[in-house]
């Protein structure tokens, strides 16, 4: 099976600050092997884009949609972007 990868930008809306959205956002990218970052805007909803294998983009964007148990989201919008492949790991922006 040949890999695909993709690069997707995800913006998640709903009560998605002070929950540990960004923390469990990067613990589930790390374990799915995806790269890219995670941060909070300004607007109070997440931002983040995502890079690597199309089946397990598919997954974290699927877990976005619910997010940890504090979280309540309400809307997510998703844009696919060409791969780039810029990001060496998955971090926390700032």
């Amino acid at each position: 099976m040949v890999m695909e990868n993709v690069r997707a930008r995800v913006i998640i809306e709903g009560r998605v600050q002070g929950v540990f959205f960004r923390y469990h956002t990067q613990e589930m990218a790390l374990q799915l092997g995806l790269n890219g970052w995670v941060k909070n805007r300004r607007d109070g909803r997440v931002e983040a884009v995502f890079e690597g294998d199309k089946n397990r983009m598919d997954q974290v964007i699927q877990w976005c949609h619910q997010g940890p148990s504090e979280a309540r989201v309400t809307k997510v919008h998703l844009n696919w972007e060409d791969y780039i492949g810029e990001f060496e790991d998955f971090a926390i922006n700032y």
